[in-house]
């Protein structure tokens, strides 16, 4: 199989199983993301262009699931540009060791969940704490505990 159909199978898998299986799996709230991790490891391979792109594709998927029109997929194109300009140049997959996994991750969905929460906030002009603390803080670890999980695998 060529390399484009399996990109597709793969952004497809993994946007199911965070439709179907990571959104139920809720831990007070909050939900990890894998999209944003798939999206971030493209974005590493492919460069702000092909991470872009992605980002558009897979956020507006997120969009018409969870009817937040435009806000998943303007955020995570911002995020497939900034990480696809940190892309690996030699086309070697990048090796990335559980603590950088940890670390990045936090810090890529705390910016991602931070755009998210403050989007959320102005569409539905709510304030409350659960925004700050589960959506935003919660869900950031959340998901950055998934990321430090999936890399002892990706050895």
């Amino acid at each position: 199989m060529s390399r484009f159909p399996r990109l597709i199978l793969t952004a497809t898998g993994v946007f199911l199983l965070q439709w179907l299986v990571l959104g139920r799996l809720r831990i007070y709230g909050t939900y990890p993301d894998a999209v944003m991790l798939f999206l971030v490891w493209y974005a590493l391979r492919g460069g702000r262009q092909r991470g872009s792109l992605m980002g558009f594709g897979l956020g507006t998927a997120m969009d018409a699931v969870y009817g937040t029109w435009g806000i998943q997929m303007f955020v995570k194109t911002i995020v497939g540009f900034t990480v696809g300009t940190f892309a690996v140049e030699d086309r070697k997959p990048p090796l990335i060791q559980p603590q950088q996994a940890l670390l990045g991750a936090f810090t890529i969905a705390l910016l991602h969940n931070g755009l998210v929460v403050i989007f959320l906030a102005l569409q539905t002009e709510a304030t409350n704490n659960f925004l700050i603390y589960g959506l935003w803080l919660g869900s950031a670890a959340y998901t950055a505990g998934v990321a430090y999980v999936a890399s002892l695998f990706m050895r």
